[in-house]
């Protein structure tokens, strides 16, 4: 029998965690119309930074954006804040992969090396600074 590692199975339950998160957020939470502030269903505060400086925080409409996404409105969480269809995407994506690569007897840890993260994480970043740059804009009214 194949021994995985302890990384193999935190990452596997990582993977299967964030989908379940993202399960309970399409089914619990109702997007706010104000385009961001729907983590507060959950009774979390509100984005001091958006209420101090009146510039919204880089997540700012993420959950909103993956609430609606959770809900079939593509469109309407791409132009919220285009991060938060991004997860919506790639979270169902990484799960599937995690649990296609343990049903074929690879480890995820190596898996991941091999992956050369650093460009994904890069790249990720990339799309999170334009999404928040996004946002700003949509929020300011200079995008309608």
């Amino acid at each position: 029998m194949n021994r995985r590692p302890l990384e193999h199975w935190v990452l596997l339950g990582i993977a299967l965690l964030a989908l379940v998160a993202l399960i309970i957020l399409g089914t619990w939470a109702e997007p706010d119309p104000r385009g961001h502030s729907t983590h507060e269903q959950f009774g979390m505060p509100p984005c001091r930074m958006l209420q101090v400086t009146g510039i919204p925080c880089p997540g700012c409409g993420v959950t909103t954006s993956v609430a609606l996404a959770a809900h079939g409105q593509f469109a309407a969480s791409f132009w919220n804040q285009p991060f938060g269809l991004f997860m919506a995407l790639a979270v169902p994506l990484v799960a599937v992969f995690a649990v296609f690569k343990h049903v074929r007897g690879r480890d995820l840890g190596q898996v991941l090396r091999e992956m050369q993260l650093r460009w994904w994480l890069i790249a990720a970043g990339v799309v999170a600074v334009g999404a928040w740059a996004w946002k700003a804009a949509v929020m300011r009214g200079w995008i309608r």
